[in-house]
């Protein structure tokens, strides 16, 4: 084939429905443009240096090690200087002091506890940066003992905490999962919609502006895929979790054409028409997302064979539903 399909193509439509996304947006919603976080779990350096080449520079990883190993690549350190690592997965307070060595870390959005939040701030403060380390505080809008986060009733104390006694740190924003599989055509994810509610109670206690409290919901299965095929059918939206057959026979979505790009024959060029109708829109951005973690749609299906070891002390908790999301 002349030009696979890759990196460079799915940023692009990634980057496509990022932007119509915005376009539906509530008017009373801040005016935030998104940040795309493209997670590269599993996925080698040579990945994430084309991703970079295609203009991406925010990079997420689920796990203290495989980042800081990634992060310390030195093709990535000399070919990406403007890289910054998001750390997505659950931190345990003993990875702590690792996860603050990791090269350009930029942000840390799982924070759920004022004492993780205490030994994050101590660590990167022995550290010595100049800048205070970006922080978000993961809240559990879903109830799910599945998930991390504190309980929403919980995050009006621990922001101020962090805010009144963490000076290494800078609070940004909200950060939730949500429960999976939300059925769009019934309206917006009703987690989604208690973090917005959260940051509107959390900006009111604290006097803080609302445009300051950046958001971050759900995780790649959330960014819907609809067919093209020349028509619009409700039925042919998939979960991503969905087998790569079953996504072929449905309909061309992006992760189809990454599973079957060693069977098609088909250049670059010959697709790049179906960008605006092949995927349905984030609906995490359309009801005021501004931080968007997605990874397999961009990089293509994960080996979890060849997946590097996890970090010794991640519990049960945190491995099973969300390794497979983003």
């Amino acid at each position: 084939m002349t030009a696979e399909l890759g990196v460079g193509f799915a940023l692009r439509a990634v980057n496509e429905r990022v932007q119509q996304s915005v376009a539906r947006r509530p008017r009373d919603l801040p005016a935030i443009q998104p940040r795309l976080v493209a997670v590269s779990k599993t996925k080698p350096a040579d990945m994430v240096i084309e991703a970079y080449g295609h203009g991406q520079r925010t990079f997420g990883e689920n796990y203290v090690q495989e980042l800081l190993e990634k992060a310390s690549n030195p093709k990535i350190l000399s070919s990406c200087p403007e890289i910054k690592w998001h750390f997505i997965g659950h931190l345990q307070k003993q990875n702590v002091n690792k996860l603050m060595a990791v090269p350009n870390l930029s942000m840390l959005e799982t924070v759920d506890s004022v004492k993780l939040a205490d030994k994050v701030n101590s660590s990167w403060q022995k550290k010595g940066p100049t800048e205070p380390l970006k922080v978000m505080v993961q809240i559990n809008t879903s109830g799910e003992d599945s998930k991390h986060g504190l309980l929403p009733s919980e995050t009006i104390a621990v922001v101020e905490h962090i805010k009144a006694s963490c000076p290494s740190l800078e609070f940004v924003g909200l950060m939730t999962i949500g429960s999976f599989g939300h059925d769009l055509s019934q309206g917006p994810n009703p987690d989604f919609q208690r973090l917005l509610t959260l940051r509107r109670e959390l900006c009111e206690k604290l006097g803080i502006p609302v445009e300051q409290v950046e958001l971050s919901m759900g995780m790649s299965m959330d960014f819907q895929h609809a067919t093209d095929c020349h028509k619009s059918d409700p039925a042919l939206v998939r979960d991503n979790r969905a087998p790569n057959h079953l996504q072929l026979q449905l309909g061309c979505t992006l992760r189809s054409l990454w599973a079957a790009r060693k069977r098609l024959s088909t250049s670059y060029t010959a697709v790049p028409d179906t960008l605006s109708s092949t995927f349905a829109s984030f609906p995490q951005i359309e009801v005021g997302s501004t931080n968007v973690r997605i990874g397999s749609t961009i990089f293509g299906e994960r080996d979890y064979s060849k997946k590097p070891a996890l970090d010794k002390t991640a519990d049960a908790k945190a491995s099973v539903p969300l390794v497979q999301g983003h």
